[in-house]
């Protein structure tokens, strides 16, 4: 088994992490395992990486879960361009 040491953890961090091992009956040691084992996806199988792109990771996360379906908004009309007409010499006459 492997071993290692992190620095310059927060206080607060520790506080919450021993905490939390007392409340599931483990040591702070074993929690932090526990963290480290589900956060890198450790007992779950392997996914061999095919997609290609973002849209099919996404969809091969999520379809598996039956998908996922989003409202589409209605289109409005494009609002008109401002008139920066004249800001020039109202800009100068600030300035003066």
């Amino acid at each position: 088994m492997a071993s290692i040491t992190i620095r310059n953890l927060d206080d607060e961090v520790k506080k919450r992490l021993r905490r939390q091992a007392a409340e599931q009956g483990h040591s702070l040691e074993a929690e932090a395992r526990r963290i480290l084992r589900e956060g890198t996806g450790v007992n779950a199988p392997l996914r061999p990486r095919t997609a290609s792109n973002l849209y099919d990771e996404i969809r091969a996360l999520v379809e598996p879960l039956g998908g996922i379906d989003l409202e589409i908004p209605p289109r409005t009309r494009v609002r008109e361009a401002p008139d920066f007409t004249g800001t020039k010499a109202r800009r100068r006459a600030r300035v003066r």
